[in-house]
């Protein structure tokens, strides 16, 4: 059974400590970064001299008090009961016992004392008489980081969180608080008007920022861009802060500022136009290197699924314009000094804006001499719009190159173990979008029993989609289903279920985009639910195939050559477009 992890907040409490030793100056320091007030009791005949550099230091700066008393039951029930704050009664907050093994049975005494004060105590080397265990940590500014292996071992915990710290950016504090001073800005100057909201979204979102809040469907819910509502409107801010945290790599946080989300907000209101560069631009463009693009698929997640000529073509950009889906372990493969990236602002309510932007971008750095790379998630040609981008440079003079990419609609069943085509169960496989144009319902197709389908962009509408499936087009409401979130990622999730339950396993297991849904008999050709105690839905963790470590030493190989000789040709100039984000 797992325990409850909690930050406490412990300014101005009085926290006892009982016994002398090095633990206990540890646990000394440590309540005092915690704001609050330690209180040392130490046995009657105790030599200072004894203590700990750092024990006396405190003494010294009035920072610990010190009671001299007998290490007795009788008397530590006493000071359990007079040593604390007024306002609780004088009853102390939380104990703390380093006492030797030797004393087995004085812990055992004060354990239940404490229990019976309801006194959250924790007793070194004592798992079974502990309340609460602390837990080995990493803090910077605001942000903290706990492990624990639950009393089993505290250096296997120390080693985890080193190992934890190492894989964060160095900038973690800076980003913690850049957030939390956005999202704070954001609800002040939106106060006046999300306090009239009283309407079940605004009830859902209750507490949705907490940090053990689950991201739930509704990060992604249909907000129809042309026919917003006035709520909608009034959330715009604070779910597109939410989609930034939730895609953009995690060291770019840093930079992101109110100017950025209130620019995005007030730019996707503006004219539907792509901004054609001006004259000036074009007239300067024309003594300048003639630029190129290159549409290209990222694969569904996995740096082990990207092609060579993706990774060729990324280590070879001026600039790379990506989805906001392409996660970090890909964009991480971008050459951080040479090359500028910028990631489509494609939140709820701005996607014919984002998209419009982003080809405006490379417009601009095509005319400019530059190599530019439309970097997208899975393949071009996959509900990835890639026609119309194609189209789009073409007609400017600029024919883009495709590069092809594995697509999750056929990775992730291989991932997941579900084959697509089986002999006498499958021989056929569709892929659909759950989303149309403008966020319309798009043209859904019959049920038919031989074959496997893939619904991509859909899990944010379930709730809407299933009900016309088995109602309007014959679908089989026990139909096996499977939702696979995070496709050959590390925190690859498998929800294995049937249609009539999708909707319900989405709601309990919250979201964790980018996600799709299989439907078909072929769910069921490997796994095999338990006949005898079927459960509505069963939940898998992780990717087997997800590490990418055999592939350093190749991507180091890659990484090591020069520009000029992946390309054969000199630099180029790379003047960045503007509001670029630098990796």
């Amino acid at each position: 059974m797992t325990n409850l992890l909690a930050s406490l907040k412990c300014t101005g409490e009085n926290h006892l400590i009982i016994g002398v030793s090095t633990v206990a100056s540890v646990r000394i320091n440590t309540i005092l970064e915690a704001g609050a007030n330690p209180i040392l009791l130490a046995e009657e005949d105790a030599d200072e001299k004894h203590f700990t550099t750092s024990v006396k230091s405190n003494i010294a700066e009035n920072k610990l008090k010190v009671l001299y008393k007998p290490l007795s039951i009788d008397s530590i029930k006493t000071v359990l009961t007079s040593a604390g704050r007024p306002e609780v009664d004088h009853i102390i907050d939380r104990v703390f016992v380093t006492l030797p093994i030797s004393q087995a049975q004085l812990k055992a005494q004060i354990f239940q004392e404490c229990k019976k004060l309801r006194i959250p105590i924790n007793i070194s080397d004592s798992p079974e008489f502990c309340t609460f265990t602390l837990l080995s940590t990493y803090t910077s500014g605001d942000f903290q980081m706990g492990v624990t292996t639950s009393g089993k071992g505290c250096k296997l915990a120390s080693r985890i969180k080193r190992e934890l710290t190492n894989a964060l950016p160095s900038n973690i504090g800076d980003i913690c608080n850049k957030i939390g001073e956005l999202r704070t800005k954001i609800q002040e100057e939106d106060k006046l008007e999300l306090q009239n909201i009283r309407n079940r979204d605004h009830l859902d979102s209750i507490g949705e920022h907490d940090d053990d809040a689950v991201t739930t469907s509704k990060l992604n819910a249909l907000v129809e861009e042309f026919n917003m509502t006035q709520e909608q409107k009034k959330l715009q801010r604070t779910r597109w802060l939410s989609q930034i945290v939730e895609y953009f790599p995690l060291n770019t946080l840093g930079d992101v500022s109110l100017d950025d989300l209130t620019a995005a907000y007030h730019d996707h209101k503006a004219s539907s136009e792509i901004e054609e560069p001006n004259a000036k631009r074009q007239k300067i463009s024309e003594h300048a290197p003639k630029g190129s693009i290159s549409l290209v698929g990222s694969g569904p997640g996995s740096v082990s699924l990207l092609t060579i000529g993706a990774l060729h073509a990324i280590h070879s950009a001026d600039l790379v314009l990506a989805d906001k889906l392409v996660p970090q372990q890909v964009l991480d493969l971008i050459p951080q000094k040479r090359t500028k990236l910028f990631i489509a602002r494609k939140f709820p309510g701005n996607a014919e804006k984002a998209q419009q932007e982003l080809l405006s971008l490379g417009l601009e750095a095509l005319l400019r001499g530059e190599r530019v790379v439309r970097l997208k998630q899975g393949d071009p040609y996959i509900f990835g719009r890639g026609g119309e981008e194609f189209n789009f440079f073409a007609e400017r003079g600029f024919t883009p190159v495709v590069l092809p990419g594995i697509t999750s609609a056929l990775a992730a069943p291989v991932l997941t173990n579900i084959p697509a085509t089986h002999r006498d169960v499958a021989d056929q496989v569709l892929i659909c979008t759950g989303t149309g144009r403008r966020g319309a319902v798009p043209n859904l197709p019959e049920f038919v029993k031989s074959r496997t389908t893939v619904f991509l962009m859909a899990l944010h509408r379930v709730v809407e989609l299933i009900p016309k499936l088995v109602e309007e087009k014959g679908w089989d409401s026990n139909l096996p289903a499977a939702i696979i979130e995070r496709a050959s990622c590390p925190d690859q999730r498998i929800v294995r279920t049937t249609l009539v339950n999708v909707a319900k396993a989405v709601e309990a297991c919250g979201s964790r985009p980018p996600g799709l849904l299989v439907t078909g008999y072929a769910c069921e050709v490997i796994f095999k639910q338990n006949s005898e105690k079927p459960e509505p839905w069963v939940v898998e963790e992780g990717c087997e195939s997800a590490n990418g470590s055999s592939l350093e030493p190749f991507l180091k190989l890659v990484t090591s050559y020069k520009k000029e000789d992946l390309i054969g040709e000199s630099s180029i100039s790379q003047t960045p477009p503007p509001e670029l984000i630098s990796t």
